[in-house]
C-alpha cells in the first residue's frame, strides 16, 4: 500500500463551541447522530465533538476538498479499545473511490483548548 494523502486540522475549542451556540442546527449539518452521543446515551462533550470536526477538516483537505462533499457522509467513530477509526460513504466514499483509498488511519488529540486531527488515507 502507498499514502495518497494526509490531512491536518486544528479547531479551537470555545470558538467551535460558540458556533454551534449561535447556531445550533449546525450540529446536525457537521455529525451523524451516533458522533453527538457517548454509548452510555449521554451528549459527547465539546472537545470531543471538536476534534471530530478537525478530523473531518482533516478528511477533506486529504480529499482534496472537491465541492459537494457532505459532512454526514464521514463518521467518527470509536472502537471498543480506544482506537479512533473513520467510516465513509455517499460523497466521501465516491472521492476515495476516485483517488483509490483502501483504508484511513486517523488520530485525534485536545488539550489547552484546542482539538486537533491527522487523517492519512492508503491504497
Amino acid at each position: 500500500m502507498s499514502i495518497i494523502g494526509v490531512g491536518i486540522d486544528v479547531a479551537e475549542i470555545d470558538r467551535f463551541r460558540a458556533s454551534l451556540e449561535r447556531t445550533p442546527q449546525l450540529a446536525d449539518r457537521l455529525f451523524v447522530a451516533a458522533e453527538l452521543l457517548l454509548p452510555s446515551g449521554e451528549r459527547r462533550g465539546i472537545a470531543s465533538l471538536a476534534a471530530r470536526f478537525a478530523a473531518k477538516e482533516a478528511l477533506a483537505k486529504v480529499l482534496g476538498a472537491p465541492p459537494g462533499l457532505l459532512w454526514t457522509d464521514a463518521e467518527v467513530y470509536v472502537e471498543d479499545n480506544g482506537r479512533p477509526r473513520l467510516r465513509v460513504r455517499g460523497t466521501v466514499a465516491a472521492r476515495a473511490a476516485e483517488l483509490g483509498v483502501r483504508s484511513w488511519h486517523i488520530s485525534l488529540s485536545h488539550d489547552a483548548g484546542i482539538a486537533s486531527a491527522v487523517v492519512v488515507a492508503e491504497g
